[in-house]
């Protein structure tokens, strides 16, 4: 029997088309008539209106209407019936799920009380970061105007055509073959060579294949080093202040985390005590954006040979130059095997996409590839196929070269609009990376001001969460640049001097 239609007004309301998805027309008529089978507002053989009448109350094209109705007919979303119309196919609506509670447990007699309590997680959780400070930001962030925070891309500077050609190419089916099959331990041999040719050299750093591991982001790669090597008792020095997601992830496994601290000149290598790994932000430490100076480096390296110790070099940040030379990675300068490497692909695009590496000996990346198996098998291989792309036609480095320049004025942008706004306020010039490092006067805790500033539209990063034991008021905070106009910089400096100055009355 033919499933009465609905009314012509109604059908204007279920399958009205919004804007919001920024998607064409075409998939967007195609979403609404998904959305209202697999939803249950048309069930199995409910006549939909012709598309005529459709593309009439839709204002859209009849031809429009006519290759979706084709392709979900292709698809068994749908049936055409001669003469009758099109309908929605008995098999397109997934069948009722047997309501599990109101099966008879033949058990349930037996059970005591006590047992039938939901399970207590807190004794159970071993290792839990729910208490630990990190970076964060509002959920609606991009609802503030000065938004001095990190974590999205730049939408003034994505390369989408450039990406999307790439994509479109790792689609085609000459192609499918590279990606597709289970990759079980191995990465794309031409994101390999790419960061072997390409990325690594750039930075001094000469690698086979068999020394580079792809991971799911640095963060993952920071992960499997402590799953492989670190116990409860590992001694592990980290910069003070330093970042703060390899601090936690490195306290899943390790209660002897040792901060070092940093200076001018980044990590103070001469305070260094007796340890079995070194945690180093040498190109841009985060967060106070100093580069390790040569003379360190290699004293760094030095003592990691004489007292047996591993560098674990994040090198964050490190495309990110804006004047001078850069200064050699810690791994090109390493002749004992004693750097451990990790790097990112994919930061200065979206740091969404998450594409990282580990360059390391082999013998130690051949352990690093079975954890990783086990662990999340591999990372996306389309994804590493489609930046391996996007490596070899040189749109990788255009568009570092392209965020650097905007960076730079971003970053000039900044330091005169603290000098004009908040001049006593100290902070780092930094020749690269992406952030500056503010010290506000000792009575001003950064943590108070950044809670202060989001009243007037402005977010910024306080600084106790990079200290593993932050001084009470902590007056650092960290102003990042990658998302946000430079032509909002300096009304947002503005309008953090607001925050700044009712404080300032409220201690009066």
């Amino acid at each position: 029997m033919k499933t009465p239609s609905l009314p012509p007004p109604l059908w204007g309301q279920l399958f009205a088309l919004t804007d919001s998805t920024g998607l064409p027309l075409q998939t967007r008529l195609r979403l609404k008539v998904v959305q209202a089978i697999l939803d249950g507002h048309l069930s199995a053989g409910a006549a939909l209106p012709s598309s005529r009448h459709l593309a009439e109350v839709l204002k859209l094209s009849r031809n429009t209407v006519t290759a979706v109705y084709q392709q979900m007919i292709d698809e068994g979303y749908l049936e055409s019936r001669v003469r009758s119309g099109v309908f929605v196919r008995a098999q397109a609506c997934p069948g009722p799920v047997v309501d599990a509670r109101r099966l008879v447990d033949p058990f349930s007699a037996e059970m005591p009380g006590p047992a039938a309590e939901l399970p207590q997680w807190s004794p159970r959780v071993l290792r839990s970061l729910r208490r630990q400070p990190t970076l964060s930001k509002p959920q609606h962030w991009r609802e503030f105007p000065y938004p001095f925070i990190y974590g999205t891309h730049d939408a003034q500077l994505f390369p989408t055509e450039d990406f999307r050609e790439c994509c479109v190419r790792t689609l085609a089916r000459s192609q499918l073959s590279n990606w597709t099959p289970d990759f079980e331990v191995d990465d794309a041999p031409d994101l390999i060579d790419q960061i072997r040719t390409r990325l690594l050299p750039k930075r001094g750093v000469f690698a086979q294949p068999e020394e580079i591991l792809i991971t799911v982001g640095a963060q993952h790669a920071f992960h499997l080093v402590a799953e492989a090597l670190f116990d409860t008792a590992t001694r592990v020095g980290f910069e003070d202040p330093g970042y703060p997601h390899a601090r936690n992830v490195f306290s899943l496994r390790t209660s002897a985390l040792v901060g070092i601290p940093v200076d001018a000149e980044g990590l103070v290598v001469d305070a260094l005590p007796a340890l079995d790994y070194v945690f180093v932000t040498p190109s841009h430490q985060s967060p106070t954006t100093r580069t390790l100076s040569l003379e360190r480096r290699q004293w760094l390296l030095r003592k990691a040979a004489l007292q047996d110790f591993v560098v674990i070099e994040d090198d964050y940040e490190a495309e990110n130059l804006y004047e001078g030379d850069p200064m050699p990675a810690l791994k090109s300068l390493d002749k004992t095997g004693r750097v451990i490497y990790i790097g990112s692909v994919s930061k200065n695009l979206s740091p969404a996409l998450r594409l990282g590496y580990i360059v390391a000996q082999k013998a130690l990346i051949a352990e690093l590839r079975v954890l990783r198996h086990a662990m999340v098998r591999h990372p996306s291989a389309f994804l590493q196929q489609a930046y391996a792309l996007f490596l070899s036609l040189g749109y990788h480095d255009a568009h570092a070269r392209r965020v650097n320049h905007v960076l730079s004025q971003r970053m000039d942008a900044t330091q005169k609009a603290m000098a004009r706004h908040l001049p006593g306020f100290a902070c780092t010039v930094a020749q690269g990376g992406a952030s500056v490092w503010v010290k506000a006067p000792d009575w001003l805790d950064g943590g108070a001001l950044a809670l202060r500033a989001r009243r007037h539209g402005v977010l910024v990063e306080p600084g106790d969460v990079f200290f593993a034991s932050p001084p009470r008021p902590c007056p650092y905070f960290r102003l990042r640049l990658s998302s946000i106009e430079a032509a909002k910089i300096e009304p947002g400096i503005h309008a953090l001097r607001r925050a700044v100055d009712e404080m300032v009355r409220e201690l009066v």
